[in-house]
């Protein structure tokens, strides 16, 4: 007897099957995809009004290259997307809530740090988001793998960035007392 290669009760094959679940599921693709433009909207605009005050700043050496900022971020706010749409479609219960209610902390912190550190030259607060940005998306990784292991792997390039990015904001507070 061959076995099936899928699981035929996964939560996303029974979105597949079902017409109305999976309008629901794009709604919700949706919704993420707007949450987390919205954040890089609300980032874009506070990094580009600081360019002068930035660019006058002293850097680390290990500091990349401007270009480098859009594409990475692009990518890892369409991880963070696909992440959450993906817990979603997860087993409802506690589990996924909890996951979903970490995320939308992660995103708020996430959106905070840029009109912290460029909006209002707070280096030093900017620190301190950054910090409770990597807390609240290590305790989203280690929920959201309850749900969905993919779901967390995705979030992996993230959390890589937001060390870095931790890195770069405490060597710049540092350089610029």
């Amino acid at each position: 007897m061959m076995q099936e290669p899928y699981d035929l009760s996964s939560p996303s094959l029974t979105t597949l099957k079902n017409p109305s679940l999976r309008t629901e599921s794009l709604v919700a693709l949706g919704a993420f995809g707007a949450l987390t433009t919205g954040a890089a909207v609300l980032g874009a605009r506070a990094s580009n009004s600081s360019q002068l005050w930035y660019r006058k700043l002293r850097k680390p050496s290990f500091q990349p290259p401007s270009w480098v900022f859009g594409p990475v971020w692009t990518a890892l706010y369409g991880l963070m997307s696909f992440s959450a749409w993906r817990v979603w479609n997860g087993p409802a219960g506690r589990k996924r809530s909890w996951a979903l209610m970490l995320w939308g902390l992660q995103l708020g912190f996430n959106a905070l740090w840029s009109p912290l550190f460029f909006g209002k030259h707070r280096q030093r607060a900017a620190l301190a988001d950054i910090a409770a940005l990597g807390v609240s998306l290590a305790a989203y990784t280690a929920t959201a793998r309850e749900v969905d292991r993919g779901a967390a792997w995705m979030m992996a390039p993230y959390l890589a960035w937001v060390g870095f990015a931790s890195a770069l904001n405490e060597e710049i507070v540092r350089l610029n007392p």
